[in-house]
């Protein structure tokens, strides 16, 4: 062991300070190691894995790099930062870089011959005009058809069949659909960084998209992940973020790597620390390990991650490749954890005025190492609380029945022995009990409940209260675990698989030596965000809700819409 060294620790950037104990209940939650460098010490979880220990708890979360979080901070941030503002296009101008708009700057010009608005410039008297979103477009008249049948499982092959055009036509049509839907997400998501929101119950979790060999003799595939944040109460997801980065040069990357000398550098001081490099790759795949296989038990599956975590050189890394796992040809994929950080940075920039903060996390030690590092001032204020959900998905129906059908003769049994209490106090004394009767698993000894009463979209679920403090009473504390679901996000999952044919589940053949094949998948892995965000913004604004006679959206129920939008709303969005 070896006191903090500078040399270790990357110094904060931008703002962003993420390497710090994240334990809750110790003293040392969240102390900067530069300006508190007696909190810690340095370890080694390998040569090129630097830990800090606190010296309080003896907590080893590994290091990262604050460089790496704020570049993929700012790529996720990108579509609410709105279109670079038109100007005098002039470099020798008194106006290049003075907005139109600008009293004296610019004066109206007539219009273009696509119809858009033009201004001619006051101080060098030359003309800007910013094109229409379609522009350089012959045809248009298949781009609304092309939209719906995207997010509504018709593969793209049958796309360029039915609509006779051609796949050059196509993924053209795909580039221009995804720009309309991210410039009209980020002009509508601007709107909530002004807005007060008094509560929000997220619901956080991730989803693996295999991408399909492009070559016959390299069968390996590429597997992507998406780390995605849904509100429990509205539905509204506000993103959908794959750990892949296709405007990043592979070649640039990889030969700064070489000349940085990042091979011999501890991992989180590499300039080029948050992308898969293939250096890394071949590390992993030398010291890969098996990864825990689900059974059918629940609370059995909860502990066979604790022991998974604990083998783990890296505790928040749960991406590790494989020899059957590649790398993307072009563009770079993220290592998982910096784009899970900059994931919570995300939401936290994008609402920066909620006055109470619940989420619901799976069980991974990543998201919730991120959670709490980045939450760390709402979390010690009591403004933000964290649960594991942990859930048997591997129920058939009929099980499912039996156990929800137990659950409801347990609530008809103790209504029949206190008639004059209500369900909701019924309710209430059933979580009480469980509450009490907490197991306790993993390294950490987690308290875990499970909940007495599920349901057939939860049929067997377990909680775990990442920030218990004593804070609440405890009927509060009670309701606090009824809330934790995982349904908004799993809701929103099952609507991908079923919605979107590049996502259906991926075929494991036995010929294939456990590799993964989908006819439908995707061969480019840059189709993975661009579909994703698509169906992000279609699932928002335009997907509709009936209940008790009232149709909304999710955007609606937020705050952001007045009433549904249609396809051409988005498409033709200005």
């Amino acid at each position: 062991m070896v006191k903090v060294s500078k040399a270790w620790i990357p110094s904060a950037f931008n703002g962003i300070q993420y390497n710090t104990c994240k334990n809750p209940k110790c003293e040392n939650y969240g102390l900067d190691p530069e300006l508190h460098p007696k909190a810690y010490r340095i370890t080694y979880g390998g040569k090129a894995l630097p830990l800090l220990q606190c010296v309080k708890c003896g907590e080893v979360p590994p290091i990262k790099s604050n460089q790496g979080i704020d570049e993929e901070v700012k790529r996720l941030i990108a579509h609410t930062m709105g279109d670079k503002p038109l100007s005098c296009l002039n470099e020798e101008c008194l106006n290049h870089g003075v907005p139109v708009g600008t009293k004296k700057a610019y004066r109206a010009f007539g219009k273009t011959a696509s119809g858009t608005q033009r201004y001619r410039c006051n101080a060098c008297l030359k003309t800007v005009s910013k094109p229409k979103a379609s522009s350089g477009q012959r045809d248009t008249y298949h781009n609304l058809d092309i939209f719906k049948m995207l997010v509504n499982k018709v593969p793209l092959s049958r796309i360029v069949d039915m609509l006779g055009i051609s796949w050059s036509l196509l993924y053209n049509r795909i580039d221009y659909i995804h720009a309309q839907c991210m410039q009209f997400a980020g002009n509508r998501e601007s709107k909530l960084s002004t807005m007060n929101i008094e509560r929000l119950n997220i619901a956080i979790d991730r989803q693996e998209h295999v991408i399909n060999w492009s070559e016959r003799k390299d069968k390996r595939n590429v597997v992507l992940s998406a780390i995605t944040s849904v509100d429990n109460t509205t539905h509204y997801v506000f993103g959908v973020h794959p750990n892949f980065d296709g405007n990043a040069d592979r070649s640039v990357i990889e030969a700064l790597a070489v000349s940085n000398g990042d091979s011999a550098l501890a991992a989180p001081l590499r300039e080029t620390a948050r992308y898969w490099t293939q250096a890394d790759y071949t590390d992993s795949v030398n010291n890969s390990v098996s990864r825990p296989f689900k059974t059918g038990n629940l609370m059995s599956n909860v502990k066979k991650k604790y022991v998974a975590l604990e083998s783990r050189e890296d505790v928040e890394n749960f991406d590790d490749k494989t020899e059957d796992e590649q790398l993307p040809s072009y563009g770079l994929q993220i290592h998982s954890e910096y784009t899970m950080i900059a994931h919570f940075y995300f939401l936290k920039a994008l609402m920066p005025n909620v006055k109470k903060w619940r989420f619901f996390l799976d069980q991974e030690s990543g998201i919730r190492a991120a959670c709490l590092a980045v939450f760390k001032d709402e979390v010690q204020a009591h403004k933000a609380e964290a649960f594991y959900v942990s859930i048997n998905k591997r129920m058939t129906v009929d099980e499912k029945r039996q156990i929800t059908g137990a659950s409801k003769a347990l609530l008809r049994e103790r209504k029949a022995d206190f008639p004059n209490k209500t369900d909701n106090e019924i309710k209430l004394e059933l979580l009480k009990e469980a509450i009490s009767n907490v197991s306790h698993i993993g390294l950490w000894k987690d308290r875990w409940v499970k909940h007495p009463l599920p349901d057939m979209s939860e049929p067997e679920k377990a909680m775990c209260w990442i920030t218990e403090h004593k804070a609440f009473d405890e009927d509060h504390v009670a309701w606090l675990y009824n809330k934790a679901t995982l349904h908004g996000v799993d809701s929103f999952f099952e609507k991908v698989r079923r919605r979107i044919s590049l996502f259906e589940r991926a075929v494991r053949s036995s010929a294939n030596d456990g590799r993964t094949w989908n006819g439908y998948s995707a061969y480019n892995p840059a189709m993975v965000g661009k579909l994703l965000d698509i169906f992000r913004v279609v699932h928002n604004y335009i997907d509709v809700r009936k209940k008790d006679g009232i149709t909304t959206t999710a955007a609606m129920r937020l705050g952001l819409a007045n009433a549904p939008l249609s396809y051409k709303d988005v498409l033709y969005y200005e």
